[in-house]
């Protein structure tokens, strides 16, 4: 987006015996965001490539990472996989169900993560999260975009921004669907909110998420949307008798 708003895309990399990337970003960011991966593990010790939903900022590198990372395994839910990924990977992806944990090993520390589906939160009914345990980060994908050239990481409260970036982008498939799955991630209580789109967030997940939940029930709720509004319906776009 033209400045001074500014539009992040982050990646995030778990460095563990079993290193993995989430997302994989644009296919044309690919020496970019393959560069800064080389700078903490090398490439081709890549093992797990992972993002939230189909869409090209999500995996548009996968088979460019695939192809430098010989032992690298697309990991995603079982939906994405039957729908999309079986077809669109160079290498048959590791379908996951609800709940299924990645063990990603450690010599000091170790890491564990795990596939929550989230169908069509904030969009796309393939769409899901991960969530590592050790340190408490929820991998949130879409959810919590908000425009901004903010710090990597905040403390500040991100949910009035997000809000706001909803009202611009309308990216959420389904306010009902959504309001339930942000209350039910709020039960994780993560320390990390990892943002794909704007600033992450360290400090109280749950309440942030809860809010996040109740602001969107609020404001965008259709009661509360087009109260006041006329009709689209109305004269020349009503519908033929």
């Amino acid at each position: 987006m033209a400045a001074p708003a500014g539009f992040t895309v982050n990646q995030f990399l778990i460095d563990a015996e079993e290193p993995l990337l989430f997302p994989t970003g644009m296919r044309r960011l690919f020496p970019v965001v393959s560069e800064a991966v080389g700078r903490v593990v090398p490439l081709e010790r890549l093992r797990w490539l992972t993002f939230g939903h189909v869409e090209a900022d999500e995996c548009g590198a996968m088979n460019q990472f695939l192809a430098a990372a010989p032992h690298a395994v697309v990991a995603h839910g079982l939906q994405g996989c039957l729908v999309s990924l079986n077809d669109l990977a160079d290498r048959p992806p590791r379908p996951m169900a609800h709940g299924e944990l990645l063990d990603l090993g450690g010599k000091q520390v170790r890491r564990r993560v795990r596939h929550l589906n989230t169908p069509h939160v904030p969009h796309n009914w393939e769409a899901r999260v991960l969530y590592e345990e050790t340190t408490g980060t929820l991998l949130c994908g879409d959810l919590f975009t908000h425009v901004g050239n903010g710090p990597a990481v905040t403390g500040n409260d991100l949910v009035e921004a997000a809000l706001d970036a909803e009202a611009v982008f309308r990216q959420t498939s389904c306010l009902t669907a959504a309001v339930d799955t942000l209350h039910s991630l709020a039960g994780l209580a993560p320390k990390t909110l990892a943002v794909m789109h704007g600033s992450s967030f360290q400090g109280d997940g749950a309440t942030a998420l809860h809010a996040l939940a109740d602001g969107m029930e609020a404001r965008f709720s259709p009661e509360t949307e087009f109260a006041g509004r006329p009709s689209t319906l109305a004269g020349e776009n009503a519908p033929p008798e």
